[in-house]
């Protein structure tokens, strides 16, 4: 039987990171929106609507990275996975913006949005999609976190 790279953090065996990971996607991917609404309209509601999903995606993403460290100090043929090392170091530099782009808005309101704070949201979802394919990659190429049994249940 072919052993695949395992996830260390895990739950009756489904891996806790992928678990997590839709949420600061989710966040950050809306706060880009809302920055686009408020570009268009003004409103400084979307703003405080930033503040509030740029803050929850920091909260979500540190928890899926305690997830996904664990999974790559727990097991040797995840740490030795160079996609490993790129979706998170390239995760670890989207939560760095968004954490600057979080404080500007916290410190700076509306001034903080057009054209600076609207540019790191971009660029974060950029770095998300890059991220996100190398997290896929690990799954589908490399099988982290896959089963064991190659088996189908009956």
């Amino acid at each position: 039987m072919t052993h695949f790279p395992r996830s260390t953090a895990s739950i009756g065996g489904h891996p806790i990171h992928p678990m997590l990971i839709p949420f600061p996607i989710a966040f950050f991917v809306a706060a880009l929106f809302c920055d686009l609404i408020f570009w268009r309209t003004g409103n400084p509601g979307w703003v405080t609507g930033t503040v509030w999903l740029l803050g929850a995606g920091l909260i979500m993403a540190a928890l899926a990275a305690v997830a996904g460290l664990t999974d790559v100090l727990g097991d040797d043929q995840v740490r030795n996975l160079r996609d490993a090392w790129l979706h998170a170091g390239g995760n670890v530099l989207a939560v760095m913006i968004e954490l600057y782009n979080w404080y500007s808005r916290y410190a700076h309101g509306d001034a903080a949005v057009i054209p600076v704070g609207l540019t790191l949201s971009l660029l974060v979802v950029l770095i998300l999609l890059f991220t996100g394919w190398k997290g896929w990659e690990m799954v589908y190429r490399h099988h982290v976190g896959v089963a064991d049994s190659l088996e189908r249940p009956r």
